[in-house]
């Protein structure tokens, strides 16, 4: 995967206890951030600040477009020998959508899907409550899409504070 998100850097400080690096393509460095080489992040392009309305603000939608896991197995299978985890266990993580369905990420594009720890302080769980805090801003209209966008490809962790959530 090519491509990569501006101002993403490595995190300090992440636990990432029980993952180790093994043969790999992509660098765990970034934790509990992808590798922005290989998960820049991919827009649905149904999904604008026009159509919000009627796409990502109508409850259930993510429904209607979220892959099944017989396709996203076998990309988090694919995923976890090029992260390097030594953790095999597809149970230990969410493939997750880098750039969330809830504000119009790419349900498909395997440039936006990854498998993202269950483990370590800041995970999967964690960031589900940070995307559906966005989710409701945006909808909301405090945040506009492209700026909630930006603000969880850049880094997930910091999006609340920078949209002022």
């Amino acid at each position: 995967m090519v491509g990569g998100v501006a101002g993403a850097t490595p995190s300090a400080g992440v636990a990432t206890a029980g993952i180790n690096a093994v043969a790999q393509t992509c660098s765990q460095s970034f934790l509990p951030l992808p590798d922005p080489a290989c998960t820049p992040g991919a827009t649905n392009p149904d999904v604008t600040q026009a159509t919000i309305g009627s796409t990502i603000c109508v409850s259930g939608w993510t429904a209607t477009v979220r892959p099944p896991t017989s396709y996203t197995n076998k990309l988090k299978t694919q995923g976890i020998a090029d992260y390097g985890y030594t953790d095999t266990s597809l149970s230990s993580y969410e493939e997750d959508h880098f750039l969330p369905l809830e504000v119009g990420g790419s349900p498909k594009d395997p440039k936006n899907l990854w498998p993202e720890p269950h483990s370590g302080t800041k995970n999967a769980y964690s960031k589900d409550s940070v995307e559906n805090a966005v989710k409701k801003a945006v909808c909301a209209g405090t945040a506009t899409l492209s700026a909630a966008q930006h603000a969880l490809l850049t880094d997930w962790t910091t999006a609340r504070a920078v949209l002022g959530i």
